[in-house]
Protein backbone atom coordinates (compact mmCIF):
# COMPACT_ATOMS: atom_id res chain seq x y z
CA UNK A 1 0.00 0.00 0.00
CA UNK A 2 1.34 3.41 -1.02
CA UNK A 3 0.00 6.46 0.85
CA UNK A 4 -0.67 9.52 -1.29
CA UNK A 5 -2.19 12.02 1.15
CA UNK A 6 -4.34 12.28 4.25
CA UNK A 7 -7.45 14.35 4.96
CA UNK A 8 -6.18 16.19 8.06
CA UNK A 9 -5.29 19.83 7.31
CA UNK A 10 -2.41 21.43 9.18
CA UNK A 11 -3.08 24.70 10.98
CA UNK A 12 0.51 25.87 10.69
CA UNK A 13 3.36 25.71 8.20
CA UNK A 14 5.47 22.61 9.07
CA UNK A 15 8.83 24.40 8.95
CA UNK A 16 10.67 21.69 10.87
CA UNK A 17 9.25 18.82 8.83
CA UNK A 18 10.23 20.60 5.61
CA UNK A 19 13.70 21.24 7.02
CA UNK A 20 14.15 17.57 7.95
CA UNK A 21 13.15 16.49 4.44
CA UNK A 22 15.56 19.04 2.93
CA UNK A 23 18.46 17.85 5.09
CA UNK A 24 17.81 14.24 4.10
CA UNK A 25 17.71 15.16 0.41
CA UNK A 26 20.90 17.25 0.59
CA UNK A 27 22.66 14.45 2.50
CA UNK A 28 21.65 11.96 -0.21
CA UNK A 29 22.95 14.24 -2.94
CA UNK A 30 26.21 14.49 -1.00
CA UNK A 31 26.36 10.67 -0.85
CA UNK A 32 25.93 10.41 -4.61
CA UNK A 33 28.89 12.71 -5.11
CA UNK A 34 31.19 10.58 -2.96
CA UNK A 35 31.54 7.81 -5.55
CA UNK A 36 33.83 4.97 -4.49
CA UNK A 37 34.40 6.55 -1.07
CA UNK A 38 30.79 6.03 -0.05
CA UNK A 39 31.30 2.55 1.43
CA UNK A 40 34.12 3.77 3.65
CA UNK A 41 31.99 6.73 4.71
CA UNK A 42 29.19 4.37 5.79
CA UNK A 43 31.68 2.37 7.85
CA UNK A 44 32.64 5.54 9.70
CA UNK A 45 29.23 7.23 10.01
CA UNK A 46 26.63 4.45 10.23
CA UNK A 47 25.52 2.47 13.27
CA UNK A 48 27.28 -0.92 13.33
CA UNK A 49 25.95 -3.00 16.25
CA UNK A 50 29.01 -5.27 16.53
CA UNK A 51 31.19 -2.31 17.48
CA UNK A 52 29.28 -1.96 20.75
CA UNK A 53 28.92 -5.62 21.70
CA UNK A 54 31.32 -7.51 23.94
CA UNK A 55 33.92 -10.01 22.81
CA UNK A 56 31.29 -12.75 22.91
CA UNK A 57 29.06 -10.80 20.52
CA UNK A 58 26.42 -10.15 23.16
CA UNK A 59 25.07 -6.90 24.48
CA UNK A 60 23.04 -6.48 27.64
CA UNK A 61 20.58 -3.70 28.40
CA UNK A 62 22.98 -1.83 30.67
CA UNK A 63 25.86 -2.21 28.22
CA UNK A 64 23.69 -1.04 25.32
CA UNK A 65 22.49 2.00 27.25
CA UNK A 66 26.06 2.91 28.10
CA UNK A 67 27.17 2.46 24.49
CA UNK A 68 24.33 4.50 23.03
CA UNK A 69 25.04 7.30 25.50
CA UNK A 70 28.70 7.40 24.49
CA UNK A 71 29.90 10.20 22.27
CA UNK A 72 30.94 8.03 19.33
CA UNK A 73 27.66 6.18 18.99
CA UNK A 74 25.62 9.33 19.54
CA UNK A 75 27.39 10.89 16.55
CA UNK A 76 26.81 7.76 14.47
CA UNK A 77 23.12 7.67 15.39
CA UNK A 78 22.66 11.31 14.43
CA UNK A 79 24.54 10.92 11.14
CA UNK A 80 22.86 7.64 10.17
CA UNK A 81 19.39 9.19 10.58
CA UNK A 82 20.06 11.39 7.54
CA UNK A 83 21.72 8.82 5.27
CA UNK A 84 20.04 6.51 2.77
CA UNK A 85 21.05 3.54 0.67
CA UNK A 86 19.31 4.32 -2.60
CA UNK A 87 16.57 6.20 -4.43
CA UNK A 88 13.72 3.93 -3.33
CA UNK A 89 14.96 4.13 0.26
CA UNK A 90 14.90 7.91 0.47
CA UNK A 91 11.79 8.42 -1.69
CA UNK A 92 9.77 6.03 0.44
CA UNK A 93 10.94 7.57 3.70
CA UNK A 94 10.37 11.15 2.56
CA UNK A 95 6.90 10.31 1.22
CA UNK A 96 5.82 9.01 4.63
CA UNK A 97 7.44 11.93 6.44
CA UNK A 98 5.76 14.45 4.12
CA UNK A 99 2.29 12.96 4.54
CA UNK A 100 2.29 12.29 8.29
CA UNK A 101 4.92 14.61 9.75
CA UNK A 102 3.19 17.95 9.22
CA UNK A 103 0.19 17.05 11.38
CA UNK A 104 2.36 15.69 14.18
CA UNK A 105 4.43 18.88 14.13
CA UNK A 106 1.20 20.87 14.19
CA UNK A 107 0.18 19.19 17.45
CA UNK A 108 3.62 19.45 19.06
CA UNK A 109 5.12 22.70 17.84
CA UNK A 110 8.32 23.09 15.85
CA UNK A 111 10.96 22.63 18.57
CA UNK A 112 9.14 19.86 20.40
CA UNK A 113 8.67 18.02 17.13
CA UNK A 114 12.40 18.14 16.36
CA UNK A 115 13.31 16.78 19.80
CA UNK A 116 10.64 14.10 19.48
CA UNK A 117 11.93 13.09 16.03
CA UNK A 118 15.52 12.75 17.22
CA UNK A 119 14.53 10.80 20.35
CA UNK A 120 12.55 8.34 18.24
CA UNK A 121 15.57 7.89 15.97
CA UNK A 122 17.81 7.33 18.99
CA UNK A 123 15.42 4.74 20.41
CA UNK A 124 15.18 3.01 17.03
CA UNK A 125 18.97 2.61 16.86
CA UNK A 126 18.97 1.31 20.44
CA UNK A 127 16.37 -1.32 19.51
CA UNK A 128 18.31 -2.34 16.40
CA UNK A 129 21.55 -2.79 18.34
CA UNK A 130 19.80 -4.94 20.95
CA UNK A 131 18.13 -7.10 18.30
CA UNK A 132 21.27 -7.66 16.18
CA UNK A 133 24.29 -7.16 18.49
CA UNK A 134 26.54 -9.35 16.32
CA UNK A 135 25.73 -7.62 13.02
CA UNK A 136 28.58 -5.96 11.15
CA UNK A 137 26.30 -4.40 8.53
CA UNK A 138 26.10 -0.57 8.68
CA UNK A 139 22.62 0.65 9.55
CA UNK A 140 21.42 3.88 7.93
CA UNK A 141 18.16 5.63 7.20
CA UNK A 142 15.50 7.85 8.72
CA UNK A 143 13.06 4.94 8.97
CA UNK A 144 13.32 4.58 12.75
CA UNK A 145 12.62 8.26 13.42
CA UNK A 146 9.82 8.31 10.84
CA UNK A 147 8.32 5.20 12.45
CA UNK A 148 8.05 7.31 15.60
CA UNK A 149 6.17 9.95 13.60
CA UNK A 150 3.81 7.24 12.33
CA UNK A 151 3.17 6.01 15.87
CA UNK A 152 2.38 9.55 17.00
CA UNK A 153 0.08 10.14 14.03
CA UNK A 154 -1.87 6.95 14.68
CA UNK A 155 -2.31 7.99 18.30
CA UNK A 156 -3.37 11.56 17.51
CA UNK A 157 -5.47 10.94 14.39
CA UNK A 158 -6.77 7.35 14.47
CA UNK A 159 -9.91 8.26 12.50
CA UNK A 160 -8.14 10.24 9.78
CA UNK A 161 -8.40 8.89 6.26
CA UNK A 162 -5.34 8.06 4.19
CA UNK A 163 -5.76 8.04 0.40
CA UNK A 164 -3.90 4.87 -0.52
CA UNK A 165 -2.76 3.41 -3.83
CA UNK A 166 -3.06 -0.37 -3.91
CA UNK A 167 -1.32 -2.09 -6.87
CA UNK A 168 -3.33 -5.04 -8.16
CA UNK A 169 -1.21 -6.58 -10.89
CA UNK A 170 -1.74 -4.48 -14.01
CA UNK A 171 -4.41 -2.42 -12.25
CA UNK A 172 -4.34 0.01 -9.35
CA UNK A 173 -7.02 1.00 -6.89
CA UNK A 174 -7.38 4.20 -4.86
CA UNK A 175 -9.05 3.72 -1.49
CA UNK A 176 -9.50 5.78 1.67
CA UNK A 177 -8.11 3.79 4.58
CA UNK A 178 -8.54 4.81 8.24
CA UNK A 179 -5.18 5.80 9.72
CA UNK A 180 -5.63 3.29 12.53
CA UNK A 181 -5.98 0.47 10.00
CA UNK A 182 -3.26 1.70 7.61
CA UNK A 183 -0.60 2.31 10.27
CA UNK A 184 -1.70 -0.62 12.41
CA UNK A 185 -1.21 -2.93 9.42
CA UNK A 186 2.17 -1.30 8.73
CA UNK A 187 3.29 -1.96 12.30
CA UNK A 188 2.04 -5.56 12.17
CA UNK A 189 4.17 -6.14 9.07
CA UNK A 190 7.23 -4.76 10.84
CA UNK A 191 6.62 -6.83 13.96
CA UNK A 192 6.14 -10.12 12.10
CA UNK A 193 9.20 -9.48 9.94
CA UNK A 194 11.21 -8.51 13.02
CA UNK A 195 10.20 -11.67 14.83
CA UNK A 196 11.27 -13.77 11.85
CA UNK A 197 14.61 -11.95 11.62
CA UNK A 198 15.50 -13.07 15.15
CA UNK A 199 15.52 -16.69 14.04
CA UNK A 200 18.46 -16.19 11.65
CA UNK A 201 20.95 -13.88 13.32
CA UNK A 202 24.48 -13.97 11.91
CA UNK A 203 27.37 -11.53 11.70
CA UNK A 204 26.31 -10.75 8.13
CA UNK A 205 22.65 -10.21 9.01
CA UNK A 206 21.54 -7.15 7.06
CA UNK A 207 18.63 -5.99 4.97
CA UNK A 208 15.88 -4.06 6.72
CA UNK A 209 16.35 -3.04 10.36
CA UNK A 210 12.91 -4.26 11.40
CA UNK A 211 13.45 -3.71 15.12
CA UNK A 212 14.52 -0.15 14.51
CA UNK A 213 11.08 0.40 12.97
CA UNK A 214 9.38 -1.36 15.87
CA UNK A 215 11.36 0.54 18.48
CA UNK A 216 10.80 3.89 16.77
CA UNK A 217 7.05 3.27 16.43
CA UNK A 218 6.74 2.25 20.09
CA UNK A 219 8.69 5.36 21.10
CA UNK A 220 6.34 7.52 19.04
CA UNK A 221 3.21 6.04 20.61
CA UNK A 222 4.69 6.59 24.08
CA UNK A 223 6.41 9.96 23.72
CA UNK A 224 3.55 11.68 21.90
CA UNK A 225 1.71 12.10 25.20
CA UNK A 226 4.69 13.99 26.60
CA UNK A 227 5.41 16.16 23.56
CA UNK A 228 2.00 17.19 22.31
CA UNK A 229 0.94 20.70 23.22
CA UNK A 230 -1.75 21.13 25.91
CA UNK A 231 -5.16 21.17 24.31
CA UNK A 232 -6.87 24.56 24.23
CA UNK A 233 -10.52 25.44 23.88
CA UNK A 234 -11.67 25.23 20.23
CA UNK A 235 -12.25 28.47 18.35
CA UNK A 236 -14.35 29.31 15.31
CA UNK A 237 -11.25 28.99 13.16
CA UNK A 238 -10.70 25.46 14.50
CA UNK A 239 -14.28 24.54 13.65
CA UNK A 240 -13.78 25.77 10.08
CA UNK A 241 -10.56 23.74 9.69
CA UNK A 242 -12.14 20.62 11.18
CA UNK A 243 -15.06 20.75 8.78
CA UNK A 244 -12.84 20.79 5.67
CA UNK A 245 -12.01 17.04 5.58
CA UNK A 246 -15.68 16.20 6.17
CA UNK A 247 -16.78 18.49 3.36
CA UNK A 248 -14.30 16.91 0.97
CA UNK A 249 -15.51 13.42 1.87
CA UNK A 250 -19.14 14.41 1.27
CA UNK A 251 -18.31 15.82 -2.16
CA UNK A 252 -16.18 12.83 -3.10
CA UNK A 253 -18.83 10.33 -2.06
CA UNK A 254 -18.30 7.14 0.03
Amino acid sequence: MIPLRDDVPSRSIPFMNIALIAINVFAFIYEIGMGVGLERFFQEAAVIPRLYAGEDGRLGLIDAASSVASGDLSKRVLASMFLHGGWLHILGNMLYLWIFGDNVEDRMGHVRYLIFYLLCGWTASYAHILSQPDSIVPSIGASGAIAGVLGAYMTLYPRARVVTLIPLGFFTQLVRVPALLFLGFWFLQQFLSGALSLTARTAETGGVAWWAHIGGFAAGVTLVWLFQKPRRRPTRRDAWWNERPRARRLRAGP
